[in-house]
């Protein structure tokens, strides 16, 4: 009796820890992952990814998207970590979330800061995102090439007017500082003539409230775009639309497409996040370019990281670089400076649009619409 109660024990333990997922909890540890909305299709995408990625890896996960409120996506975090979330990657709406972030810490909840900074917060380590600076590198590398800028002359400057994303998303400073790095020497010899407000940088608070736009909600976008066609740029042509993102760009294109004096030829617009709509945009010959950012990497990568924490592993991320140098200060939330790790974006236009087709970044109807 005694053998057969002894084996009985031995093979309850053995199986206590074949269930046992990461963490040594009986079907895997608990990930929570806040997105912030999901008007921006990106967003949903990545949360499914994110999801997908924790229960390959042994995790249980769930998402909760915070319909661009702080205050629900708040309450969204503190169910969370009521359900005992081991970790949490977190896609803020605003820098409001650092209170809960802050009871993530006093919980010791590993917090992974997803493709937005969370500012003003000294309670979280880690943020994973693109190199932002060189994703607003791009799309300015893009109107100076579709413009071929660098044979332009002060007496036929190229007409632009400039648009910006949520002045709530730190990547937004980043994307127009990137593109505005490469477009300001232009400007600066009066080759390219900026029509509505002009944020130098977007140190110049003021102005570039102006441009922001505020949730990266479309309509502002639109009406913005029209009001500007109807007096700025009543009187000029623009020959090209700096748009921080795809969302925002088809906004833009639909105010322009309404005017007779884009009917026939619309202004470079330039974007980002290579949605669906605008790839199939600029095969179409409407906007100029995306810069594509694969999410599906992101979402591995900001998983991996978490797994790697949770294990209590030297972080090592293939195709993500830590944060150094001038770099560096994508980390800086204000209150202190998070590891940061990086992965490259891509410049898209219609002659390479097949870059996130053979990523697998499209259902495969949308891929075949491409090709």
């Amino acid at each position: 009796m005694k053998k057969l109660i002894t084996v009985l024990l031995i093979l309850a333990v053995t199986a206590s820890f074949s269930f046992a997922g990461p963490g040594g909890e009986k079907g895997g540890a608990f990930i929570g992952i806040a997105m912030p909305e999901t008007h921006v299709l990106r967003w949903e995408k990545d949360g499914n990814t994110l999801k997908a990625e924790a229960e390959k890896r042994g995790y249980r996960a769930e998402i909760q998207y915070g319909n661009a409120d702080q205050a629900e996506q708040n309450r969204q975090i503190q169910s969370f970590l009521t359900q005992g979330a081991k970790a949490l990657i977190v896609g803020c709406v605003t820098d409001g979330v650092s209170s809960v972030v802050a009871e993530a810490a006093r919980d010791k909840v590993v917090v992974v800061a997803y493709d937005r900074i969370i500012a003003n917060s000294a309670d979280y380590d880690y943020f994973i995102t693109f190199n932002n600076f060189k994703v607003g590198q791009l799309q300015g590398q893009g109107i100076e090439t579709a413009l071929n800028l660098a044979s332009a002359t002060a007496s036929a400057p190229k007409n632009i007017t400039l648009f910006a994303g949520s002045p709530t998303d730190g990547n937004a400073f980043f994307f127009y500082d990137g593109a505005m790095s490469v477009l300001n020497p232009y400007i600066d010899k009066g080759v390219l003539k900026v029509v509505g407000p002009y944020p130098k940088t977007s140190a110049d608070a003021g102005n570039f409230q102006r441009i922001a736009t505020e949730n990266w909600q479309a309509p502002i976008a639109k009406t913005r775009m029209e009001n500007l066609l109807n007096n700025d740029a009543r009187n000029v042509t623009l020959d090209a639309v700096l748009a921080p993102n795809d969302t925002l760009a088809r906004a833009i294109i639909e105010a322009c497409k309404a005017d007779a004096k884009y009917r026939t030829k619309l202004p470079v617009v330039t974007g980002q996040d290579a949605e669906f709509d605008s790839a199939l945009s600029i095969k179409n010959g409407e906007q100029y370019m995306t810069v594509f950012k694969d999410t599906a990497k992101l979402a591995a990568a900001a998983i991996l990281l978490a797994d790697q924490v949770l294990k209590g592993q030297t972080v090592n991320i293939p195709g993500a670089v830590l944060a150094s140098g001038d770099l560096a200060k994508i980390g800086d939330t204000g209150k202190k400076v998070v590891k940061t790790y990086l992965l490259d974006p891509i410049a898209v236009t219609r002659s390479n649009i097949n870059v996130p087709v053979d990523a697998g970044f499209y259902e495969a109807a949308e891929a075949a619409r491409l090709k």
